[in-house]
């Protein structure tokens, strides 16, 4: 595979983190641009800022979406990386077609987190995973979630959760 930039979705979740850790990996192989992609929509979204638009609470909006970003930046590769080209980009709009839309151009390559396993998980979840599948117009790498993330849900992460965790279940540190 030849790839000129590598797009990757991050929300922030675990999934989202994963698959940036692994688009890294892909764009220092292939010596591409990472591009990491946040697109984000208003609270009670566009219809409710287009019947009262508000200029300061869109740049609160956009800025809190640039903080959102950089603190997943932060917490998936420690930061910046320094030996590949990056070029983040923040997007208003719906995650799936915000992100098919920017990983459009010959060359690209899009990456995203393939949500949590389960069959709950497969038949309510996973919008964007779905969207983009359906809609990407260049390859799409979808990065299963991390074992540690897998753990943690369901109801077999409920009790780890609550097992790590005597004092919600209403138990004092004498009787765990």
């Amino acid at each position: 595979m030849f790839a000129r930039r590598i797009v990757v979705g991050v929300s922030g979740s675990a999934g989202s983190l994963q698959a940036l850790r692994y688009a890294v990996q892909l764009a220092r192989k292939e010596a591409a641009t990472l591009a990491p992609v946040l697109a984000w929509t208003p609270p009670g979204g566009d219809m409710a800022d287009r019947r009262c638009p508000n200029p300061e609470l869109r740049r609160i909006w956009t800025q809190a979406a640039s903080d959102r970003l950089c603190q997943a930046i932060e917490l998936a590769i420690g930061g910046t990386p320094a030996d590949v080209e990056f070029a983040p980009a923040i997007v208003r709009g719906e995650a799936g077609q915000a992100l098919t839309d920017v990983a459009d151009a010959p060359g690209d390559v899009l990456v995203i987190g393939a949500g949590r396993r389960g069959i709950l998980s497969r038949l309510l979840g996973s919008r964007v995973s779905k969207y983009c599948l359906a809609h990407a117009r260049c390859p799409l790498v979808a990065v299963p979630p991390s074992q540690l993330a897998g753990e943690l849900h369901g109801l077999h992460g409920w009790v780890l959760r609550h097992r790590l965790q005597p004092e919600k279940v209403g138990l004092h540190a004498a009787e765990a």
